[in-house]
């Protein structure tokens, strides 16, 4: 299956164009259009050199709590041979655009657009951008629940293209996710999938669950149901949902709607505190 991926490039709006975008902050969602990743909005992380990153979401108290989402932007060159300052966070990174050397336990994997890795916390790895172009990929991290009887994760480092996607029941096909880890592994605590829709496939109910939900859109354009609000959605979009917000979507056409889904799974709720 072949994929475009958007990535945002960043810069500037002109000092003639209007204030008025579609991002949104609510106590149920957010929505973080692709024209509000511009240069002002980047953050720069410890020991990551020529790298930029926009940061989607971070845990908020009486919002979504469990992980963080960046973009990264990693120029020629650029890359970290500390990536990670916590040793409790587990990784997925997903590759956009461009090419990169992912180092881990000194085995060198190329990772190119569509490329998948989950890192378990306390992995030893390096990030690279060997090429000449820049490099932009997904940083997904989450600190890891650990139980007793359950060992750590395994490492995972593949390519959605090795993936055969899962068509949902009932669906003809039309509403497929690629799935990189086995859903009924529990030692994982989070998945990041892939989802597909055909144009003109549907949620066709408004999904009400406790899983918290960060969206990238691939590819595409949808109307998205959030709460009791329709907002329309395009690649390079990012949706943040809270743990029970209703949510529902139409695909839009003329061709496929794709987006980069995350969700905590697979552990009891706290009864504590955070």
């Amino acid at each position: 299956m072949s994929s475009e991926y958007f990535a945002p490039q960043g810069g500037h709006p002109g000092q003639n164009e209007i204030l008025t975008t579609r991002a949104v902050f609510t106590d149920a969602y957010a929505v973080i259009p692709k024209g509000t990743m511009r240069d002002i909005v980047t953050s720069r992380l410890p020991f990551w050199n020529n790298t930029r990153a926009w940061i989607l979401a971070r845990p908020l108290s009486g919002f979504a709590e469990t992980f963080s989402q960046y973009i990264m932007e990693v120029g020629p060159g650029g890359g970290s041979d500390r990536p990670e300052t916590d040793p409790g966070a587990e990784t997925v990174l997903f590759v956009l655009e461009g090419k990169c050397n992912l180092t881990l336990a000194d085995t060198m994997y190329p990772l190119r657009p569509g490329g998948y890795a989950y890192l378990p916390p306390g992995a030893d790895w390096t990030l690279r951008n060997g090429a000449g172009a820049p490099l932009r990929f997904h940083w997904i991290r989450k600190i890891y629940e650990a139980l007793d009887g359950l060992e750590m994760p395994d490492m995972v480092i593949t390519n959605e293209q090795a993936v055969t996607p899962t068509p949902m029941p009932d669906t003809e096909g039309k509403w497929t996710t690629t799935r990189f880890v086995d859903p009924g592994d529990m030692r994982h605590d989070m998945h990041v999938n892939i989802v597909t829709f055909a144009p003109g496939a549907v949620i066709p109910f408004a999904e009400t669950h406790v899983m918290e939900h960060g969206i990238y859109v691939l590819e595409g354009k949808a109307v998205y149901r959030l709460n009791q609000d329709w907002v329309e959605v395009e690649a390079g979009d990012y949706l943040w949902l809270r743990a029970f917000c209703p949510q529902a979507c139409y695909a839009g056409g003329p061709g496929k709607f794709r987006y980069l889904l995350y969700k905590d799974v697979n552990r009891h709720m706290s009864l504590r505190h955070r």
